[in-house]
């Protein structure tokens, strides 16, 4: 299994990105995927999740600014970061677990087996 992460970039407050997590090597049809952040410093955090069947979770932090969407057909799974604050400012990690729905622990990096390489989001002000 193999997840690829790319879409970051350096942009102004109020900026928008679009990450996407492109994933292969399964053929899973049940499972949970999400975004976690991780700032200097500090602990890997969650961001957004999304089950196969299409349900998304947020953290408090993000909801209304990001929206993460999947591409079933090409196991890629979005995440539309808008209105971008200098806290957003991390490395942001997509991560898989397969054959299980999200979840209420889902916040939580321990249950992923899979992850992806990261990709460099910065907001300056």
């Amino acid at each position: 299994v193999q997840l690829v992460a790319a879409g970051g970039g350096s942009v102004q407050t109020g900026g928008s990105l679009r990450l996407s997590c492109a994933g292969s090597g399964y053929t899973a049809r049940t499972y949970c995927m999400a975004w976690f952040r991780q700032a200097p410093g500090k602990t890997r955090e969650r961001v957004a999740r999304i089950d196969s069947d299409g349900t998304t979770s947020y953290a408090d932090s993000v909801k209304g600014r990001f929206t993460i969407s999947e591409d079933n057909v090409n196991h890629t799974v979005y995440l539309q970061v808008n209105s971008l604050k200098p806290e957003d400012t991390a490395m942001y990690y997509c991560a898989a677990d397969l054959d299980v729905v999200c979840g209420p622990t889902w916040s939580s990096t321990w249950r992923f087996n899979y992850w992806g390489q990261g990709t460099q989001v910065t907001v300056s002000s």
